[in-house]
């Protein structure tokens, strides 16, 4: 290694480093920025044809008049096992449920890839979390994921009654997979919700979402 070689990698923090060790591993910790996303904010929410864990097709229009939540998931991303094993995710479900706002967990990963699972097994996940979504929604062909430029896991999106997107980006401020720092962060997510089931304008609708990669 040369001198300027050896004075750049000292240079890099630790945060980079680590960064750059989860890339390696097919890990994002932050997404793409949110300029580069098919979808707007104040703009119609794509409407969409979706299977559900039991085999039913549900459609986005058909929630028009309440609020919905979009979560993107991958049960084996540390950073989604970060919000699941603290019960944060299902917190803020269980918040969504007790304001009529619509939850709809969505999984993207294609077959044999990282996160891919069945509708069987998807229900057997719910339960095993104690999680309370309205619905799962599988997207082994990624149509959906990419209809919405999902990028991470979790990547979270909110719509408001009229159809229109509030919310994209992280479920939080901080990006790491300690469950520690969930206390710390701010609730981006959960304040964006509850913004938009009252009608109240969201204080930060874009934010940089971080997790795992969606394995399309």
């Amino acid at each position: 290694m040369n001198t300027v070689t050896r004075n750049r990698t000292q240079s890099l923090s630790t945060a980079a480093i680590l960064a750059i060790a989860a890339l390696g591993a097919g890990i994002t910790t932050l997404g793409e920025p949110a300029t580069g996303a098919p979808v707007q904010i104040g703009q119609p929410a794509p409407d969409f044809t979706a299977k559900d864990s039991k085999g039913n097709g549900l459609t986005l229009s058909q929630y028009r008049g309440k609020t919905v939540v979009l979560e993107w998931t991958n049960a084996d991303c540390p950073y989604t096992h970060k919000h699941y094993s603290s019960g944060n995710m299902q917190s803020i479900q269980a918040l969504a449920r007790k304001n009529g706002v619509v939850w709809l967990t969505v999984i993207s990963s294609a077959r044999g890839k990282q996160g891919y699972v069945n509708g069987p097994a998807a229900d057997a996940l719910t339960q095993s979390r104690n999680a309370v979504p309205t619905a799962v929604l599988l997207d082994p062909s990624g149509t959906l994921g990419r209809l919405y430029g999902a990028k991470t896991t979790p990547h979270m999106f909110v719509i408001d009654k009229n159809g229109a997107l509030q919310y994209m980006g992280g479920i939080d401020s901080m990006a790491t997979a300690e469950v520690s720092d969930i206390a710390k962060a701010e609730p981006f997510l959960q304040e964006a919700m509850l913004a938009v089931a009252q009608g109240s304008p969201v204080a930060h609708a874009v934010t940089r979402p971080y997790g795992c990669a969606v394995k399309y």
